[in-house]
């Protein structure tokens, strides 16, 4: 349902969509009617075409024997896999607009707000506002820093780096914070070579949406939508050719609202057995 929501944003940029199960075209036919899906689901019972991508899930037993493990390969016009994403825990996936944001970065979903920081432009950005169990999803801080200005890059030794450093959320999981490639530049004043960012760059926190623990596993997946805040600082200390100001910390915040799982399933007689 979240690629069929992604795929007007896949096709605007030339690239189709199309998904593969185990499933029977039966159970594909009667998914794709009761959500309206519009692009191409092809099934695979025998999971011969999952095999050769080589993400048959070799653990699924029962009725999920054949299954995949669930994830995204961006095909180019000739054939050829260019990137592919998938998660290590087959309850965790990447949601279609994660996807796009990480192909093309300026095309982050429509989720951002200005934020008051000093001596820096600061927008916070998200590729989901909506979210299942088990999404995983982007936080961004887009940073543009004035001509002539630079902050440290976290490799820096003895200097104060940028960090974006995200808050321990209950029902969340922190990816590792990614930043960009830092530039070399020598400063007069100090005679040193320094590694920092100019300009403008982005800062990315991946998050995971968890399940809620089993006692309260049947409530989540049932329970209406729920907001969840995630809250964090960015802690950085900006310089020109002349001064290093004083570091600063800016609070930051994102929202997901976290909507239950579509349980229901297809009819007895075309259900997997």
């Amino acid at each position: 349902m979240q690629l069929q929501s992604a795929k007007q944003r896949f096709e605007k940029h030339g690239i189709k969509v199309a998904a593969i199960s185990y499933d029977s075209p039966a159970i594909l036919k009667d998914f794709s009617e009761r959500h309206k899906i519009e692009f191409p689901l092809l099934g695979d019972p025998d999971s011969k075409i999952i095999g050769s991508f080589n993400v048959l899930n070799a653990e699924a037993t029962g009725k999920n024997k054949g299954m995949a493990h669930p994830g995204f390969f961006y095909i180019d016009s000739g054939g050829v896999i260019r990137e592919k994403y998938f998660e290590v825990k087959d309850v965790d996936r990447f949601t279609p607009n994660n996807v796009i944001g990480k192909l093309f970065p300026e095309l982050t979903e429509e989720v951002s707000h200005n934020i008051e920081a000093p001596h820096l432009q600061l927008t916070l950005e998200q590729s989901d506002r909506d979210v299942v169990p088990g999404s995983r999803v982007s936080l961004i801080a887009e940073i543009e820093l004035p001509p002539g200005t630079h902050v440290y890059s976290p490799e820096v030794q003895g200097y104060k780096p940028i960090q974006l450093a995200v808050k321990e959320t209950s029902g969340i999981e922190l990816a590792p914070v990614i930043y960009p490639s830092s530039k070399d530049i020598y400063l007069e004043a100090i005679q040193e070579h320094v590694p920092v960012f100019e300009g403008k760059f982005r800062i990315v926190q991946d998050v995971t949406v968890n399940f809620s623990p089993t006692s309260d596993i049947a409530r989540s997946l049932i329970s209406s939508g729920k907001t969840i805040s995630i809250r964090g600082e960015l802690n950085y200390q900006a310089c020109d050719k002349t001064v290093c100001y004083p570091p600063t910390s800016v609070p930051v915040m994102w929202s997901l609202k976290v909507f239950p799982l579509d349980l229901k399933r297809s009819p007895d007689a075309i259900r997997h057995q």
